[in-house]
């Protein structure tokens, strides 16, 4: 997965995501998605336009089933919200750059 979005692993997952002092958005994805690749440019956008209040992060599902069974990801892209260790918001499947700041926005409104 070739992109700008940092990357987490089941080793690394704790430290990246659960212990952030920012929401980290994770996108659970896979290198065979098509629609996770569409999505990708959209939360490299997001990431940088939002990074004061956000991280954004890839998990690759295949190299990592540990973290993707313990939060249920069955279909991708699946993007989940965690904030202080835990899961905020989900949006499943690819979609436009609005609904996803329209999903994210009620959790990072007050940071």
């Amino acid at each position: 997965m070739s992109t700008t979005l940092p990357s987490t692993t089941d080793a690394t997952f704790a430290a990246d995501v659960l212990a952030s002092d920012l929401p980290v958005l994770v996108d659970f994805t896979a290198s065979w998605c098509g629609p996770c690749r569409m999505v990708t440019p959209v939360l490299e956008q997001l990431a940088e336009a939002e990074r004061d209040r956000l991280r954004v992060v890839q998990l690759d599902v295949d190299a990592n089933p540990e973290v993707t069974r313990a939060y249920h990801v069955l279909g991708m892209p699946t993007m989940s919200l965690f904030r202080d260790g835990e899961v905020v918001t989900t949006i499943v499947g690819a979609r436009p750059r609005a609904a996803i700041d329209r999903a994210l926005e009620p959790h990072l409104a007050a940071l």
